[in-house]
């Protein structure tokens, strides 16, 4: 069985994010960014399938150079193999041309099974598994919180806010979990020298063979959403105190609050 994890480079949520002033797109390349939380647990899914039969893993990343560690990560967690497209018009692609460049690149991977997040940690869209499904012609069973691989049939239990639904499909499809799936494993020092012999190719949208009319669709130009203004969040004020030296807590409290609509 071929495994095709797609995994995304993002900025990290603890370091300073900031914006491109000239066209208002995530700066991805001038900060610290990582694997997308989210796409662990898709990563730890696509291995724990592998171990349990005869499976290949390969995690595929779209992105600029930096997005090669999130490939790396993947490997060092015990992934085969990886690919990383990298061109520079792609830059400013929204999540519809992004499905379109990983259709592509999964088409000429030929997966069995396509293994998403259930969301990024930049975005958090959480539409790309069910584009890319549709641009495939596959079927998509999404948001599980348990997978089961038996054969051919995909199954997994969806919970929701009033019930739990169980879902399968047949391969090949388009899967994706949630937070809920697993716990994503560390790498170990064996895996982290082992990932620096493992095989990652590196594509261009040339390479991928999109038409004229599809590479107009791939970048800012070609984007259906855009950024029209950023401002940066203000500084975080002082906090009110509410004393109650002389027994006039209770009533400060309830007019702070009253006051700021909370009550």
């Amino acid at each position: 069985m071929k495994i095709v994890v797609c995994a995304k480079f993002v900025p990290d949520a603890t370091a300073d994010r900031r914006f491109r002033s000239e066209d208002n797109t995530v700066d991805r390349a001038g900060v610290d960014g990582l694997l997308s939380e989210l796409d662990e647990y898709a990563v730890e899914t696509a291995l724990t399938v592998k171990e349990a039969g005869d499976a290949e893993v390969t995690v595929l990343t779209v992105g600029p150079e930096q997005a090669a560690d999130a490939v790396k990560k993947g490997l060092q967690m015990g992934a085969d193999a990886g690919v990383h497209v990298i061109d520079d018009a792609i830059h400013g692609s929204d999540a519809v041309a992004t499905s379109l460049i990983l259709s592509k690149a999964l088409a000429k991977l030929e997966a069995d099974l396509v293994v998403f997040g259930m969301g990024s940690t930049d975005g958090g869209m959480g539409v790309v598994p069910a584009m890319v499904s549709e641009r495939l012609g596959l079927p998509a069973v999404t948001l599980g919180s348990e997978v089961t691989v038996d054969g051919q049939t995909v199954r997994i239990r969806r919970d929701g806010d009033t019930a739990s639904e169980t879902i399968e499909g047949t391969l090949p499809l388009v899967l994706s979990v949630s937070d809920q799936a697993n716990e994503p494993r560390y790498p170990s020092f064996k895996g982290i020298m082992a990932a620096k012999k493992k095989p990652v190719e590196t594509w261009s949208l040339a390479d991928l063979e999109l038409t004229p009319d599809q590479l107009g669709q791939v970048g800012g130009s070609g984007a259906w959403t855009e950024v029209v203004e950023v401002t940066a969040r203000p500084a975080r004020t002082a906090g009110t105190i509410v004393t109650d030296e002389d027994g006039s807590g209770a009533a400060g409290l309830v007019e702070f609050l009253s006051t700021n609509k909370f009550l």
